[in-house]
């Protein structure tokens, strides 16, 4: 029989079935990526690049390193990302140029990416690359990533309107459309790797777009805290925000679609975080109020009009909520955050394991990866392996992105026991 092509491998795993091994994801979505710099430490053990060539940085906020092909195929990944027009700055990731990370890593970044220091070191990045308006991020001088910067203006209650919580949510452009279209082609021809985009707009109170980093004066409520404040003392206005958010999503999806077809295989749907490292934020009753309904429009909507299949992104212990996310018709759930409470690898696949795929929890990125030995890496790997792998349903990703201090060493212990334990049968 001839051995299934890594979207084959990929769609089975969905499905529930399993192939000749267990598929394999880094980068192809903004929560499955790597540090820039552990992306440069892994691309020189690995030498497939001359000491000091820089790594692009393709997703600024998080500075997350391409996963460039070669990369890809040293690994044998089987999933590659369809990106986004923009960063999540609202700049284009084009015209690239040198940067040192602050630990001083060689990378390439956009160049609308703010390489001008502050006297102190510290680094502010700004909406759309436009120097005239007030920075939306903070990148400490020793720092690993950005941090959103707060602008919430006065909140005048009697003049609070949800179109200002939907600005970031404009109806796709013919622009990028074209770029859809194009850059679909370009990926789905590149190689048979499963293709993963996410279109924007179908994320309800993700958290990470609530302080709207690519918009130069946000309205609305925009402070964290305060949102989800918001999401019980004024429910019925976000209640209001994701109804018409939905409404746009919905005739976005239809006119993405109708220029990516069948070329992409998952949607990321959902980034909203739930969950706290000892329980959820949030009630089940709460989820089913306020959230399932929309989930359900735009995974109804998908799964009546495409083939692909949709990913929910929730950090944390959700254990509680996963009914209500099979419920809302996910087919993914992702980063399956094992160290959190109740979310044990053996209980997780017991329960829910025939009904939603998991996506991560491949190796704790918490403790394990970072600070554990290559010895304990490759343990928990073929742990996680044998558990999530039985029967199918599950795409090998940690949980979450690998983080910058990662050292090498177990990086390589990790994707050697991926290696030699992804074989079906897993044991």
């Amino acid at each position: 029989m001839a051995e299934p092509s890594s979207q084959q491998r990929v769609l089975q795993a969905i499905d529930h079935r399993e192939s000749d091994r267990v598929p394999l994801d880094l980068g192809a979505t903004n929560v499955t990526g790597m540090h820039a710099n552990t992306v440069y430490a892994l691309r020189q053990a690995l030498k497939l690049d001359p000491p000091g060539t820089p790594v692009k940085v393709v997703e600024p906020f998080q500075i997350l390193g391409e996963i460039e092909p070669d990369l890809m195929d040293a690994l044998e990944v089987d999933v590659v990302q369809l990106p986004s027009p923009r960063t999540m700055f609202g700049f284009p990731n084009q015209n690239w140029r040198e940067w040192q990370t602050p630990q001083g890593v060689p990378v390439l970044v956009p160049e609308s990416f703010n390489t001008d220091p502050e006297p102190g070191g510290d680094v502010f990045m700004y909406p759309q690359g436009d120097k005239s308006a007030p920075p939306s991020g903070h990148l400490p001088a020793d720092g690993w990533y950005f941090d959103a910067i707060i602008r919430q203006q006065p909140i005048d209650e009697d003049n609070l309107k949800p179109e200002d919580n939907l600005e970031e949510f404009p109806l796709v452009s013919k622009e990028d459309l074209d770029f859809y279209e194009r850059e679909s082609q370009r990926v789905r021809s590149a190689s048979d790797r499963a293709v993963v985009s996410g279109f924007g707009g179908t994320a309800f109170g993700d958290i990470a777009l609530v302080p709207g980093l690519q918009l130069k004066h946000p309205r609305g409520i925009r402070d964290v805290e305060e949102w989800y404040v918001s999401t019980l003392s004024r429910r019925d206005y976000v209640y209001e925000v994701f109804d018409r958010q939905c409404d746009i999503a919905l005739t976005n999806l239809a006119r993405i679609h109708a220029v990516v077809g069948d070329r992409i295989d998952i949607l990321f749907v959902s980034g909203t975080d739930f969950g706290m490292q000892t329980g959820s934020m949030i009630s089940p009753d709460h989820y089913r109020e306020l959230f399932q309904p929309f989930h359900t429009r735009v995974n109804d909507w998908i799964h009546e009009n495409t083939t692909w299949k949709t990913f929910i992104h929730s950090c944390g212990s959700v254990a509680n909520l996963l009914e209500g996310f099979i419920e809302s018709g996910f087919d993914i759930f992702n980063p399956v955050q094992v160290s959190a409470t109740d979310m044990g690898a053996e209980s997780l696949k017991a329960r829910f394991g025939g009904r939603i795929a998991f996506w991560g929890g491949g190796i704790d990125t918490q403790y394990t990866l970072p600070f554990g030995t290559p010895d304990k890496v490759r343990a928990e790997t073929r742990e996680r392996l044998r558990i999530f792998g039985a029967g199918g349903g599950f795409i090998f990703n940690p949980v979450h992105n690998i983080q910058p201090n990662t050292p090498v060493e177990n990086v390589l212990a990790l994707y050697e026991a991926v290696r030699e334990y992804r074989a079906y049968p897993v044991t």
